[in-house]
């Protein structure tokens, strides 16, 4: 197991450092950061003065390998646009990120479990339907829609949340369900296939014929061998509810990274850009690490073979 998760964490390394080096040179070759800094109506005098204030007339591997440097003590340098040590830009926001993100696996998980045991208690059924054609519809639903049609059912036709601000739980409310029922598809599915080919199971027999039915059955016997599965995948929607923000955020005027994000991008402000990519990156890939964890933990077959 201890191998398993070594081989595992030196992979994950090795997609976060190909990550922050293609996120480098995206932001770098792309476009000219001194340029873009300057405005379009800058003179070249101007143009210079910028790259050699900011360091970027010194080649561009250097460059990077400074950057990575100051990447372990914690210095991702300092924002072009808010003129303040990126870090602390990043970690005064973090905060609003973390808890739309865990609000919305929230939001999923009281969706989708529920939905897909009925729809797995009921197999071929009108439940059944239902749910399926409920998580066809939340996969197929932008989230920006879903946001504007829950701004405009709950914050102006019955007005009983707040559309903007994070000063509140309220606040949390209408973006964490738009944000969580993006992944209610595929956690109801799983939960519904995993629930079936429990159900078929000897030991389900057995408790069958001791009298068990409906929820004490699935609750006792099929729900626990049937979510470990689901386990895993709800660690990777949770580095997906990360990158996902960003566009949420910005429809519910949240100032979480999401929104920094889109500020900083509009702002050319590469090195902030550039730690959130990182910082994104970073997080998806300890929950994808999470996940390869908890599945070799649950299932040996994954650790032997």
């Amino acid at each position: 197991m201890l191998r398993y998760i070594a081989l595992r964490g030196l992979l994950a390394i090795a997609v976060a450092f190909t990550v922050s080096l293609a996120a480098f040179l995206l932001l770098n070759v792309a476009a000219d950061p001194a340029q873009a800094i300057a405005g379009e109506d800058a003179t070249p005098d101007v143009v210079e003065s910028i790259r050699a204030r900011y360091g970027l007339d010194r080649p561009m591997a250097v460059r990077y390998f400074d950057w990575l440097g100051g990447v372990v003590p914690g210095d991702f340098g300092e924002s072009y646009y808010w003129h303040k040590p990126v870090a602390s830009l990043v970690a005064d926001r973090a905060d609003e990120t973390l808890t739309l993100a865990f609000s919305a696996l929230a939001v999923t998980i009281l969706i989708a479990i529920p939905l897909g045991a009925l729809a797995a208690l009921n197999p071929n059924s009108w439940i059944d339907r239902f749910a399926l054609g409920v998580a066809v519809s939340a996969q197929a639903v932008p989230n920006f829609w879903l946001g504007l049609i829950m701004i405009i059912l709950f914050g102006v036709m019955v007005p009983i949340f707040p559309v903007s601000g994070d000063d509140t739980w309220r606040h949390f409310v209408l973006p964490a369900f738009v944000l969580g029922a993006s992944s209610v598809p595929a956690v109801m599915r799983l939960t519904r296939t995993g629930l079936i080919e429990v159900m078929g199971a000897d030991y389900i027999r057995t408790a069958r014929a001791k009298g068990f039915r409906g929820w004490s059955l699935l609750r006792r016997h099929a729900l626990r061998n049937a979510i470990l599965p689901v386990i895993s995948v709800l660690a990777v929607q949770l580095g997906q509810k990360f990158g996902g923000s960003v566009i949420t955020e910005s429809i519910f005027a949240i100032n979480g990274l999401g929104r920094l994000a889109l500020e900083s991008i509009l702002g050319a402000d590469i090195p902030t850009v550039q730690m959130l990519i990182f910082v994104f990156a970073i997080v998806f890939v300890a929950m994808n690490l999470l996940a390869d964890i908890l599945n070799a933990a649950l299932d040996p077959r994954i650790r032997i073979g």
